[in-house]
Protein backbone atom coordinates (compact mmCIF):
# COMPACT_ATOMS: atom_id res chain seq x y z
CA UNK A 1 0.00 0.00 0.00
CA UNK A 2 2.99 2.52 0.72
CA UNK A 3 4.77 1.36 -2.32
CA UNK A 4 1.12 2.35 -4.12
CA UNK A 5 1.42 5.64 -2.85
CA UNK A 6 4.73 6.29 -3.72
CA UNK A 7 4.16 5.02 -7.53
CA UNK A 8 0.83 7.12 -7.94
CA UNK A 9 2.96 10.17 -6.99
CA UNK A 10 5.82 9.32 -8.85
CA UNK A 11 3.75 8.81 -11.95
CA UNK A 12 2.96 12.21 -12.65
CA UNK A 13 -0.22 11.66 -13.60
CA UNK A 14 -2.78 14.58 -13.31
CA UNK A 15 -3.86 13.73 -10.32
CA UNK A 16 -0.68 13.67 -8.24
CA UNK A 17 -1.73 16.04 -5.74
CA UNK A 18 -4.56 13.47 -4.83
CA UNK A 19 -1.82 11.21 -4.29
CA UNK A 20 0.14 13.51 -2.35
CA UNK A 21 -2.47 14.22 -0.59
CA UNK A 22 -3.50 10.65 0.25
CA UNK A 23 0.20 9.81 1.14
CA UNK A 24 0.06 12.77 3.75
CA UNK A 25 -2.59 11.20 5.92
CA UNK A 26 -0.96 7.57 5.56
CA UNK A 27 2.17 9.21 6.85
CA UNK A 28 0.53 10.23 10.11
CA UNK A 29 1.08 6.57 11.22
CA UNK A 30 4.42 5.91 12.70
CA UNK A 31 4.65 2.18 11.22
CA UNK A 32 4.07 4.08 8.00
CA UNK A 33 6.61 6.67 8.03
CA UNK A 34 9.29 4.47 9.07
CA UNK A 35 7.96 2.06 5.67
CA UNK A 36 7.77 4.97 3.28
CA UNK A 37 11.57 6.40 4.00
CA UNK A 38 12.92 2.54 3.18
CA UNK A 39 11.61 2.40 0.24
CA UNK A 40 13.75 3.15 -2.77
CA UNK A 41 13.96 6.63 -3.71
CA UNK A 42 10.67 8.19 -1.49
CA UNK A 43 12.63 10.86 0.22
CA UNK A 44 14.38 11.62 -3.07
CA UNK A 45 10.81 11.53 -5.36
CA UNK A 46 9.57 14.07 -2.21
CA UNK A 47 12.72 16.35 -1.96
CA UNK A 48 11.86 17.23 -5.93
CA UNK A 49 8.39 17.80 -5.60
CA UNK A 50 9.13 19.69 -2.50
CA UNK A 51 11.25 21.81 -5.20
CA UNK A 52 9.46 21.96 -7.84
CA UNK A 53 8.11 25.34 -9.90
CA UNK A 54 3.70 24.53 -8.69
CA UNK A 55 3.15 26.04 -5.69
CA UNK A 56 0.18 23.58 -5.27
CA UNK A 57 2.46 20.68 -5.05
CA UNK A 58 5.20 22.71 -2.98
CA UNK A 59 2.82 22.82 -0.70
CA UNK A 60 1.30 19.47 0.16
CA UNK A 61 5.00 17.76 -0.32
CA UNK A 62 5.66 20.21 2.40
CA UNK A 63 2.57 18.79 4.50
CA UNK A 64 4.48 15.17 3.75
CA UNK A 65 7.60 16.34 4.91
CA UNK A 66 5.80 17.98 8.35
CA UNK A 67 4.08 14.77 8.73
CA UNK A 68 7.10 12.25 8.48
CA UNK A 69 9.36 14.81 10.98
CA UNK A 70 6.53 14.04 13.76
CA UNK A 71 8.47 10.76 13.97
CA UNK A 72 9.74 9.90 17.38
CA UNK A 73 12.12 7.23 14.83
CA UNK A 74 15.91 8.95 14.72
CA UNK A 75 16.26 7.41 11.62
CA UNK A 76 12.88 8.93 9.48
CA UNK A 77 14.44 12.15 10.87
CA UNK A 78 17.89 11.30 9.50
CA UNK A 79 16.15 9.84 6.08
CA UNK A 80 15.31 13.53 5.55
CA UNK A 81 18.72 14.87 5.82
CA UNK A 82 18.61 15.90 2.32
CA UNK A 83 15.88 18.12 2.55
CA UNK A 84 17.10 20.49 4.98
CA UNK A 85 19.09 22.28 3.25
CA UNK A 86 15.68 23.29 0.94
CA UNK A 87 13.87 23.63 4.17
CA UNK A 88 16.28 26.15 5.19
CA UNK A 89 16.06 28.03 1.71
CA UNK A 90 12.25 28.33 1.73
CA UNK A 91 12.15 29.66 4.63
CA UNK A 92 11.84 33.26 2.66
CA UNK A 93 9.04 31.51 1.08
CA UNK A 94 5.78 33.27 -0.97
CA UNK A 95 3.58 32.52 1.74
CA UNK A 96 3.25 32.73 5.53
CA UNK A 97 1.72 29.11 5.17
CA UNK A 98 4.57 27.40 3.60
CA UNK A 99 6.71 29.39 5.91
CA UNK A 100 5.17 28.19 9.17
CA UNK A 101 5.34 24.43 7.40
CA UNK A 102 9.20 24.38 7.09
CA UNK A 103 9.92 26.30 10.26
CA UNK A 104 7.45 23.56 11.99
CA UNK A 105 9.21 20.94 10.05
CA UNK A 106 13.04 21.97 10.93
CA UNK A 107 11.38 22.00 14.66
CA UNK A 108 10.42 18.29 14.33
CA UNK A 109 13.67 17.23 12.87
CA UNK A 110 16.20 18.96 15.10
CA UNK A 111 14.35 17.14 18.45
CA UNK A 112 14.87 13.82 16.96
CA UNK A 113 18.14 13.82 15.58
CA UNK A 114 21.69 14.96 16.31
CA UNK A 115 22.92 14.75 12.58
CA UNK A 116 20.21 17.20 11.53
CA UNK A 117 21.20 19.79 14.16
CA UNK A 118 24.75 18.94 13.11
CA UNK A 119 23.79 19.39 9.36
CA UNK A 120 22.05 22.66 10.26
CA UNK A 121 24.50 24.83 11.66
CA UNK A 122 26.82 24.81 9.26
CA UNK A 123 24.32 25.28 6.55
CA UNK A 124 23.43 28.51 8.47
CA UNK A 125 19.86 27.89 10.19
CA UNK A 126 21.12 30.90 13.01
CA UNK A 127 21.28 33.22 10.54
CA UNK A 128 18.36 32.32 8.84
CA UNK A 129 16.13 32.04 12.24
CA UNK A 130 17.80 35.91 13.07
CA UNK A 131 16.05 37.09 9.65
CA UNK A 132 13.27 35.34 9.91
CA UNK A 133 12.27 36.82 13.30
CA UNK A 134 12.08 40.15 12.08
CA UNK A 135 9.33 38.95 9.79
CA UNK A 136 5.78 40.89 10.29
CA UNK A 137 3.63 37.61 10.68
CA UNK A 138 2.94 36.03 14.24
CA UNK A 139 2.66 32.61 12.75
CA UNK A 140 6.28 33.05 11.22
CA UNK A 141 7.42 34.67 15.13
CA UNK A 142 6.36 31.75 16.68
CA UNK A 143 7.38 28.87 14.37
CA UNK A 144 11.05 30.70 14.53
CA UNK A 145 10.39 30.93 18.69
CA UNK A 146 9.81 26.77 18.32
CA UNK A 147 12.50 25.97 16.47
CA UNK A 148 14.88 27.66 18.42
CA UNK A 149 13.51 25.91 21.85
CA UNK A 150 14.19 23.22 19.97
CA UNK A 151 17.78 23.55 19.50
CA UNK A 152 18.36 25.38 22.68
CA UNK A 153 17.54 22.35 24.46
CA UNK A 154 19.85 19.98 22.71
CA UNK A 155 22.41 18.70 24.82
CA UNK A 156 25.22 19.94 22.74
CA UNK A 157 23.83 23.70 23.02
CA UNK A 158 25.71 25.20 25.41
CA UNK A 159 28.69 24.74 23.66
CA UNK A 160 27.71 24.73 19.76
CA UNK A 161 24.50 26.40 20.04
CA UNK A 162 24.03 29.62 22.61
CA UNK A 163 27.60 30.84 21.40
CA UNK A 164 26.30 31.29 17.80
CA UNK A 165 22.59 32.67 19.11
CA UNK A 166 24.21 35.13 21.47
CA UNK A 167 26.66 36.53 18.29
CA UNK A 168 23.31 36.78 16.45
CA UNK A 169 20.54 39.61 16.76
CA UNK A 170 18.77 37.21 18.20
CA UNK A 171 18.54 37.53 21.61
CA UNK A 172 17.54 41.69 21.48
CA UNK A 173 14.61 40.68 19.54
CA UNK A 174 13.29 37.92 21.32
CA UNK A 175 13.64 40.08 24.38
CA UNK A 176 11.80 42.01 22.31
CA UNK A 177 8.71 39.85 21.35
CA UNK A 178 9.25 38.59 25.32
CA UNK A 179 7.77 42.65 26.14
CA UNK A 180 5.45 42.87 23.38
CA UNK A 181 3.25 40.26 25.87
CA UNK A 182 -0.26 40.91 24.79
CA UNK A 183 0.31 43.04 22.04
CA UNK A 184 2.38 41.38 19.58
CA UNK A 185 0.85 38.00 20.26
CA UNK A 186 0.59 35.56 22.92
CA UNK A 187 2.08 32.37 20.99
CA UNK A 188 5.42 34.28 19.65
CA UNK A 189 5.88 36.12 23.51
CA UNK A 190 5.85 32.21 24.91
CA UNK A 191 8.13 30.78 22.90
CA UNK A 192 10.51 33.30 22.88
CA UNK A 193 10.53 33.59 27.01
CA UNK A 194 11.30 29.75 27.02
CA UNK A 195 14.19 30.47 24.66
CA UNK A 196 15.94 33.55 27.10
CA UNK A 197 15.03 30.81 29.75
CA UNK A 198 16.89 28.26 28.58
CA UNK A 199 20.06 30.22 27.30
CA UNK A 200 20.05 31.88 30.69
CA UNK A 201 19.70 28.59 32.87
CA UNK A 202 22.39 26.62 30.47
CA UNK A 203 24.97 29.67 30.30
CA UNK A 204 27.84 30.44 32.06
CA UNK A 205 27.98 33.95 31.68
CA UNK A 206 24.62 36.54 30.45
CA UNK A 207 26.61 39.71 29.73
CA UNK A 208 25.13 40.01 26.87
CA UNK A 209 21.07 39.49 27.89
CA UNK A 210 22.19 42.46 30.43
CA UNK A 211 24.03 44.28 28.32
CA UNK A 212 20.00 44.33 26.34
CA UNK A 213 18.70 45.42 29.45
CA UNK A 214 16.74 42.49 30.27
CA UNK A 215 16.68 42.42 34.01
CA UNK A 216 14.58 46.11 34.01
CA UNK A 217 12.91 45.08 30.97
CA UNK A 218 11.98 42.03 32.32
CA UNK A 219 10.67 44.10 35.59
CA UNK A 220 8.98 46.15 33.54
CA UNK A 221 6.51 43.63 31.54
CA UNK A 222 6.00 41.59 34.96
CA UNK A 223 5.13 45.51 36.46
CA UNK A 224 2.86 45.83 33.03
CA UNK A 225 0.83 42.48 33.72
CA UNK A 226 0.21 42.59 37.10
CA UNK A 227 -1.50 46.22 36.70
CA UNK A 228 -3.30 44.79 33.62
CA UNK A 229 -5.42 41.81 34.89
CA UNK A 230 -8.15 41.83 34.17
CA UNK A 231 -10.72 39.52 36.20
CA UNK A 232 -11.27 37.06 33.63
CA UNK A 233 -6.99 35.84 33.04
CA UNK A 234 -6.92 35.82 29.24
CA UNK A 235 -6.25 32.23 28.29
CA UNK A 236 -2.25 31.05 28.12
CA UNK A 237 -1.08 34.21 29.69
CA UNK A 238 0.45 31.73 32.40
CA UNK A 239 2.29 30.13 29.94
CA UNK A 240 4.20 33.20 29.26
CA UNK A 241 4.34 34.71 33.28
CA UNK A 242 6.20 31.55 34.10
CA UNK A 243 9.25 31.62 31.89
CA UNK A 244 9.29 35.28 32.57
CA UNK A 245 9.77 34.72 36.76
CA UNK A 246 12.13 31.91 35.72
CA UNK A 247 14.18 34.31 33.43
CA UNK A 248 14.59 37.36 35.82
CA UNK A 249 14.93 34.88 39.01
CA UNK A 250 18.14 33.39 37.18
CA UNK A 251 19.89 35.91 36.44
CA UNK A 252 19.19 38.03 39.58
CA UNK A 253 20.74 34.86 41.25
CA UNK A 254 23.67 33.78 38.51
CA UNK A 255 24.51 37.70 38.28
CA UNK A 256 24.13 39.18 41.87
CA UNK A 257 21.86 42.02 40.18
CA UNK A 258 19.41 43.75 41.88
CA UNK A 259 16.23 45.11 41.82
CA UNK A 260 15.52 47.94 43.73
CA UNK A 261 12.03 48.79 43.05
CA UNK A 262 8.96 47.82 45.63
CA UNK A 263 6.36 48.12 42.60
CA UNK A 264 7.52 44.38 41.97
CA UNK A 265 6.74 43.14 45.39
CA UNK A 266 3.46 44.08 44.76
CA UNK A 267 3.16 42.97 41.26
CA UNK A 268 4.15 39.39 42.59
CA UNK A 269 0.89 39.59 45.01
CA UNK A 270 -1.32 40.21 41.95
CA UNK A 271 -0.03 37.64 40.36
CA UNK A 272 0.46 35.29 42.92
CA UNK A 273 -3.51 36.11 43.96
CA UNK A 274 -4.71 35.80 40.05
CA UNK A 275 -3.17 32.36 39.43
CA UNK A 276 -3.24 30.45 43.18
CA UNK A 277 -6.70 28.96 41.96
CA UNK A 278 -6.14 28.06 38.41
CA UNK A 279 -2.32 27.91 38.35
CA UNK A 280 -1.09 26.97 41.15
CA UNK A 281 2.36 25.88 39.88
CA UNK A 282 2.92 29.47 39.37
CA UNK A 283 2.78 30.42 43.49
CA UNK A 284 6.70 28.50 44.00
CA UNK A 285 7.79 30.55 40.31
CA UNK A 286 6.88 33.71 42.30
CA UNK A 287 8.32 32.96 45.48
CA UNK A 288 11.76 31.96 44.09
CA UNK A 289 11.62 35.50 42.38
CA UNK A 290 11.01 37.15 45.59
CA UNK A 291 13.17 34.53 47.64
CA UNK A 292 16.30 35.78 45.21
CA UNK A 293 14.91 39.81 45.36
CA UNK A 294 14.71 39.87 49.00
CA UNK A 295 17.82 37.55 49.64
CA UNK A 296 21.26 40.44 50.98
CA UNK A 297 18.39 43.59 49.98
CA UNK A 298 17.38 45.37 53.24
CA UNK A 299 15.57 47.62 50.93
CA UNK A 300 13.09 45.02 49.40
CA UNK A 301 13.17 43.43 53.00
CA UNK A 302 11.73 46.42 54.47
CA UNK A 303 9.84 47.39 51.75
CA UNK A 304 7.83 43.95 52.03
CA UNK A 305 6.86 44.86 55.63
CA UNK A 306 6.09 48.05 55.06
CA UNK A 307 3.79 46.96 52.27
CA UNK A 308 2.22 45.12 54.63
CA UNK A 309 2.55 42.25 52.17
CA UNK A 310 3.49 39.87 55.55
CA UNK A 311 -0.03 38.63 56.18
CA UNK A 312 -0.60 37.46 52.68
CA UNK A 313 2.96 35.81 52.61
CA UNK A 314 2.28 33.22 55.30
CA UNK A 315 -1.04 32.38 53.67
CA UNK A 316 1.02 31.13 51.27
CA UNK A 317 2.20 28.65 54.12
CA UNK A 318 -0.03 26.26 53.85
CA UNK A 319 -0.21 26.34 49.99
CA UNK A 320 2.10 23.19 49.00
CA UNK A 321 5.49 21.59 50.53
CA UNK A 322 7.44 23.52 47.70
CA UNK A 323 6.24 26.95 48.80
CA UNK A 324 6.25 26.39 51.74
CA UNK A 325 10.34 25.96 52.04
CA UNK A 326 10.21 29.02 49.87
CA UNK A 327 7.96 30.83 52.14
CA UNK A 328 10.24 29.99 54.90
CA UNK A 329 13.87 31.07 53.11
CA UNK A 330 12.04 34.48 52.36
CA UNK A 331 11.29 35.15 55.93
CA UNK A 332 14.60 34.36 56.77
CA UNK A 333 15.75 36.50 54.28
CA UNK A 334 13.78 39.22 56.27
CA UNK A 335 14.68 37.96 59.82
CA UNK A 336 18.40 37.82 59.01
CA UNK A 337 18.56 41.69 58.76
CA UNK A 338 18.03 42.08 62.64
CA UNK A 339 16.11 42.70 65.67
CA UNK A 340 13.42 44.99 64.47
CA UNK A 341 12.18 43.32 61.37
CA UNK A 342 12.25 40.07 63.59
CA UNK A 343 9.79 42.52 66.00
CA UNK A 344 7.43 43.19 63.03
CA UNK A 345 7.49 39.50 62.12
CA UNK A 346 6.52 38.34 65.64
CA UNK A 347 3.31 41.18 65.72
CA UNK A 348 1.90 38.74 63.32
CA UNK A 349 0.72 34.93 64.55
CA UNK A 350 3.53 33.31 63.19
CA UNK A 351 4.79 31.19 66.30
CA UNK A 352 1.63 29.01 66.28
CA UNK A 353 2.01 28.74 62.18
CA UNK A 354 5.71 27.79 62.48
CA UNK A 355 3.84 25.13 64.99
CA UNK A 356 2.62 23.30 62.35
CA UNK A 357 5.11 23.43 60.21
CA UNK A 358 7.49 21.65 62.65
CA UNK A 359 4.63 18.69 62.34
CA UNK A 360 4.93 18.24 58.61
CA UNK A 361 6.69 15.01 57.31
CA UNK A 362 8.83 16.87 54.81
CA UNK A 363 12.65 17.21 56.08
CA UNK A 364 13.16 20.34 54.00
CA UNK A 365 10.41 22.17 55.42
CA UNK A 366 11.43 21.30 58.71
CA UNK A 367 14.84 22.32 58.13
CA UNK A 368 13.90 25.61 57.15
CA UNK A 369 11.65 26.25 59.74
CA UNK A 370 14.46 25.21 62.44
CA UNK A 371 16.33 27.84 60.46
CA UNK A 372 14.15 30.51 60.93
CA UNK A 373 13.70 29.71 64.40
CA UNK A 374 17.41 30.27 64.92
CA UNK A 375 17.49 33.41 63.44
CA UNK A 376 14.19 34.84 65.73
CA UNK A 377 15.73 33.37 69.20
CA UNK A 378 18.32 35.02 67.84
CA UNK A 379 17.98 38.56 67.69
CA UNK A 380 14.44 37.99 70.00
CA UNK A 381 15.51 35.75 72.87
CA UNK A 382 11.70 36.87 74.09
CA UNK A 383 10.17 34.46 71.35
CA UNK A 384 11.92 31.41 72.54
CA UNK A 385 9.44 32.02 75.64
CA UNK A 386 6.79 32.23 73.75
CA UNK A 387 7.48 29.50 71.86
CA UNK A 388 8.14 27.05 74.75
CA UNK A 389 4.75 28.07 76.25
CA UNK A 390 2.70 27.36 72.78
CA UNK A 391 4.40 23.59 73.02
CA UNK A 392 7.74 24.22 70.95
CA UNK A 393 9.90 22.41 73.32
CA UNK A 394 7.97 19.31 72.67
CA UNK A 395 8.13 20.01 68.27
CA UNK A 396 11.65 20.31 68.90
CA UNK A 397 12.02 17.08 71.05
CA UNK A 398 10.45 14.89 68.32
CA UNK A 399 13.02 15.89 65.63
CA UNK A 400 15.75 14.90 67.56
CA UNK A 401 15.80 11.16 65.60
CA UNK A 402 16.01 12.43 62.71
CA UNK A 403 19.77 12.32 61.55
CA UNK A 404 19.35 15.63 58.89
CA UNK A 405 17.77 17.80 61.67
CA UNK A 406 18.95 16.59 65.09
CA UNK A 407 21.88 18.85 65.56
CA UNK A 408 19.55 21.98 64.89
CA UNK A 409 16.47 20.92 66.96
CA UNK A 410 19.49 20.36 69.69
CA UNK A 411 20.55 23.97 69.32
CA UNK A 412 17.19 25.57 69.16
CA UNK A 413 16.07 23.12 72.64
CA UNK A 414 19.38 24.49 74.06
CA UNK A 415 18.57 28.11 72.97
CA UNK A 416 14.99 27.72 74.67
CA UNK A 417 15.91 26.73 78.04
CA UNK A 418 18.30 29.20 78.81
CA UNK A 419 17.26 31.75 80.92
CA UNK A 420 15.70 34.98 78.94
CA UNK A 421 18.99 37.25 78.37
CA UNK A 422 21.23 34.83 78.56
Amino acid sequence: QVLELLRGVQRGSEDRKRSLGRLRQALQNEETQQKFVRLDGSIRTLTGLFTSSLADMQLEAARCLHELSHSSDPTVAEACLPVTSYLLTYLSGHSVEFTELCLYTLGNLVVESEAVRKQLLPQGIIPVLASCIQSPHEAVLEGVGYVLSQLLQAKESPTEIIPLVLDSVLPQHMLRLVCSGLKAGLGAAVESAWCLHYIICRHKSNTVLLALGAVPALTSLLLDLASEIPQDVPEGLELLVCPVLRCLSNLLAETGCQVQDERLLIALFLLLQCFLQQHPFLVQECLWLLNNLTADDPFLCSALLSLDLLPALLQLLQCSQMASVLVLMVLCNIVEKGRAQCQQLLHEPVLPLLLSVLALPDPEAVGQCLELLHLLFLHCPEAAADFTRQGGHQALEQHQSTPELQERAQALLDMVRQPLGA
